[in-house]
């Protein structure tokens, strides 16, 4: 493991992950697609700069590349990288630089996921993320060609604009069986969120080790092995890596915006249970609201217990949403809301709706917007991108 000295500067102004992957493929006969891992890893500097973020710590395996960054996460395996960033980071400044060392290698683009939630501060973003249509834009600039066209979605609740989940979806084919979980969570509770300054109280200091212990992280998934950090005086980050499968957190405990997020990708569905999974999580955390977003490849089959919406003890679901993606892909969104203590958590009567943003404000900008890739096959509830 390397690690590398760093301070995250006051989470004031943190906002929800934006996580963004990049699949790639090499076509050529005589393969080589393992010179993209080792070219990101000689210019990683190069694209991270563009982004605002840099490497803390970094842990490795036979299969990908983990690294912690400033403010977030990056994966970078043979075939797609997967970087996470948040606070007013540039993340989409950096797709010029990953493209160009991709077509170095003669690799083209397979296929590009964003995702994010609703920004806690919006105002503070800036270009290119003052706005989903603006993200949407630049995007299809990039990903608009691809055989599926660019397609954008906005999902939750119209009523509730602080619990919304934005995402840009493009392929040229068919994605690989995959199943990946994203949690946002919001409103910590006071004395799980203690555990991620680094003086407390008390005066004693709190190392990223005992942070991941106290918390019951290191429990989530057991077989992970974890590279954490802390940060001064209070945050934390973590990457865990298992064969090909790969987990983060990220979390800032101030009260009155603590927020914490949690990713699992590439593991094997049917290894772990999907309700078990999201009850450790919460565990460590007690959040007051929280989202789920599930994206499956591979059908309902491959997925096993991850097609299912979750059931949570003391936790209302106030939003359920069954999206289709381009090729075959389906996105799987809930929220929910602590319940009183004492109380039964209602079960869920909410339709399974899926809802699409339109993209006209994109479509004005972008002639590359496919309007059939708007097409959802159920109910429309809502359409908008710009949020």
């Amino acid at each position: 493991m390397e690690s590398k000295g760093g301070k995250k500067s006051s989470s004031s102004n943190f906002m929800y992950e934006a996580p963004l992957g990049y699949k790639i493929e090499d076509v050529r006969p005589a393969g080589g697609i393992k010179k993209f891992q080792s070219a990101a890893y000689s210019n990683i500097d190069s694209f991270l700069d563009l982004a605002r973020c840099t490497i803390v710590s970094q842990l490795s395996n036979k299969n990908f590349d983990s690294y912690v960054l400033s403010e977030s996460s990056l994966f970078v395996y043979p075939h797609k990288v997967v970087l996470k960033t948040c606070g007013t980071t540039k993340l989409l400044l950096s797709i010029p630089r990953i493209l160009e060392l991709a077509a170095g290698l003669s690799l083209p683009v397979l296929s590009v996921k964003y995702s994010r939630g609703t920004f806690i501060f919006p105002g503070a973003q800036p270009a290119p993320h003052r706005s989903f249509s603006e993200e949407v834009s630049v995007l299809n600039g990039s990903f608009g060609n691809l055989k599926s066209g660019g397609n954008a979605y906005v999902i939750g609740d119209t009523f509730k604009p602080n619990k919304k989940w934005h995402v840009y979806y493009a392929t040229e084919e068919p994605e690989h069986p995959m199943v990946t979980l994203e949690m946002c969570m919001t409103g910590l509770d006071a004395k799980k969120a203690a555990v991620f300054f680094k003086n407390s109280a008390d005066g004693s200091c709190t190392s990223a080790k005992e942070m991941t212990k106290l918390s019951g992280i290191s429990e989530i998934i057991p077989e992970m092995e974890i590279c954490d950090f802390e940060f001064d005086p209070c945050g934390y980050s973590m990457n865990g890596v298992f064969g090909p499968a790969a987990s983060t957190i990220h979390v800032t405990p101030e009260e009155g915006f603590s927020y914490a997020s949690y990713e699992a990708m590439n593991f094997n569905p049917g290894s772990l249970v999907y309700s078990d999974v999201i009850k450790r999580v919460l565990a460590g955390f007690s959040p007051s609201e929280f989202s789920v977003a599930v994206t499956i490849f591979g059908g309902r089959g491959f997925a096993k217990s991850w097609a299912k919406g979750a059931d949570v003890d003391s936790y209302m679901c106030d939003d359920l949403v069954d999206q289709e993606l381009p090729g075959g892909g389906l996105l799987m969104y809930q929220s929910f809301t602590a319940v009183a203590s004492g109380t039964v958590s209602p079960r869920s009567t909410l339709e399974m709706d899926g809802w699409s943003s339109d993209g006209m404000e994109t479509a004005a900008k972008s002639d590359e917007m496919c309007i059939g890739c708007w097409d959802v096959a159920k109910k429309v509830v809502k359409k908008d991108v710009d949020a």
